[in-house]
């Protein structure tokens, strides 16, 4: 099961980026919060410190992930070329 489907490239989600220090992404419905914090730890090496997630009314799943402080959502923004 792939957890991480693809990041959330909405003009609210970039902003989360900037000044939030939050990813946004689409995830599988099947994934919990556990799980979603171990994908984006091991895929991007950094530390999170939190997971939000909710369910779509149009269906699907997204999951907000804040990073810890010695972790930046802009380095992953720039591997994933979201800006």
């Amino acid at each position: 099961m792939a957890v991480l489907i693809e990041p959330i490239k909405t003009e609210k989600a970039i902003g989360k980026i900037e000044f939030d220090n939050c990813i946004t992404f689409k995830v599988d419905e099947k994934a919990n919060k556990k799980d979603i914090k171990a994908a984006v730890e091991k895929l991007f090496k950094v530390k999170v410190a939190d997971v939000r997630t909710q369910r779509c009314a149009r269906g699907g799943k997204r999951a907000v992930v804040k990073l810890a402080k010695g972790s930046k959502a802009e380095d992953i923004s720039a591997k994933l070329k979201m800006a």
